[in-house]
């Protein structure tokens, strides 16, 4: 039975209980409108997504971030090849503080070829304490090298241009805090491009010719490498020997460096490939494009791989510090392809919306299957059916 306060209905049963008729018009302009919308007894609320919406937004900044960092990165492809050039020069650059006098040190270079050279007369000495360079950055050879590049940091064209275009100077020694009992030896050589070595000994031992016979308690071989590169110098260039320290108490001792030298070119312009393999076929003063290794895209260099073997000797051996080089007939060469601007925007947009689009299909899914475990838990427990009936018996809302 109905109540008798059916007007409440708005009159719905006047108007023939007609759909068109259901709710009043709040004005004449409702006809004309265009867009005709769902009536509010039709639409359901759904889940709350604002969550699911912030994590898409999350991934898609995370994606984004990644895929910026490897275009900023570029494609970077490494080559071997025989290496071509002419050249038959090698600069040696040196920076290293022995824990002995500048004036009973003996510093020498010999090649392969024969040439002998009184690197001590080229290279500058200064009086330092020793104690002032132990308390910087330095860290044995093997050891603290979480600190140190891989190769594939130090195949970063980036940094390695970035680092070659900073200056070409090799630092003043500072001012001595403690007593003058090391010598700082620093300097470039100019050498023949094959095989050799240069050690530092002590005065009168292996020489003879060079000095008066040095009291055995002076020898101290202890050592800190600041620097140690081929090629041209570029101080910001990290090497395996850089900043590394050896030290020992005992006076007879004898280390031992075998260097392994690859010579490096590394640009971040693919294209000029083919005039920098041209260049490299001829001596750099002879080829009109030689200054091509001295611009802002290509560099040529020289890397190495070292081991060592240090260890007390008798007072019938020659102690010191011996480091032993060789070529080896490869050329590396590393370039870096650049993506541009356009690709970088194509990429971006491809990750936005197929992030979109996947967490988009993700929510519809999950939607569906708290849908559907919806359905099946309200049918076992005889829930609320259609129309108010409960356990199958109707109950009118207006008796």
């Amino acid at each position: 039975m109905y109540s008798p306060n059916h007007s409440a209905m708005n009159g719905f049963a006047e108007r023939g209980l007609s759909e068109e008729s259901f709710g009043q018009a709040k004005g004449g302009l409702a006809s004309f409108d265009a867009f005709p919308k769902t009536k509010k007894t039709y639409l359901t609320r759904g889940r709350d997504s604002s969550l699911w919406t912030l994590t898409l937004i999350a991934a898609c900044i995370y994606l984004c971030r990644a895929e910026f960092s490897r275009w900023w990165a570029g494609k970077t492809t490494e080559t071997f090849s025989v290496e071509k050039g002419v050249s038959h020069d090698l600069q040696i650059n040196l920076d290293i503080v022995v824990a002995m006098k500048c004036a009973d040190l003996h510093v020498n270079m010999q090649d392969a070829a024969g040439d002998r050279t009184l690197a001590g007369e080229l290279l500058r000495k200064d009086p330092t304490n020793w104690a002032q360079w132990r308390q910087g950055d330095v860290h044995k050879l093997g050891e603290g090298d979480d600190g140190l590049p891989g190769w594939e940091e130090l195949w970063d064209v980036h940094d390695q241009l970035g680092a070659a275009r900073k200056r070409k100077k090799f630092p003043k020694t500072p001012r001595a805090r403690g007593p003058l009992d090391a010598c700082r030896i620093f300097g470039s050589l100019e050498g023949n491009k094959v095989q050799g070595d240069f050690h530092i000994t002590a005065r009168g031992h292996g020489y003879m010719e060079f000095g008066e016979h040095l009291d055995h308690k002076a020898f101290n071989f202890s050592h800190i490498i600041n620097e140690l590169s081929f090629g041209p110098y570029y101080p910001s260039l990290v090497n395996p020997l850089d900043n590394t320290i050896a030290w020992t108490p005992n006076h007879f001792f004898k280390y031992q460096y075998y260097l392994s030298i690859v010579p490096t070119i590394y640009t971040d312009d693919i294209s000029l490939l083919p005039l920098l393999d041209a260049v490299n076929r001829h001596p750099h003063n002879a080829h009109p494009a030689k200054n091509v290794f001295n611009s802002n895209h290509a560099i040529k260099t020289n890397q190495y791989a070292v081991t060592s073997q240090s260890h007390d000797v008798p007072e019938t051996y020659v102690p010191g510090i011996f480091v032993k080089f060789d070529i080896e007939p490869i050329m590396l060469t590393i370039a870096e392809e650049w993506g541009g601007v356009l690709k970088l925007l194509v990429r971006l947009v491809n990750v936005v919306s197929g992030v979109m689009v996947a967490g988009g299909w993700a929510w519809q899914m999950f939607d569906l299957g708290m849908e559907v475990w919806g359905r099946r838990r309200g049918g076992r427990s005889g829930g609320m059916g259609v129309l108010g009936a409960f356990g199958g018996k109707e109950k009118h809302a207006f008796d």
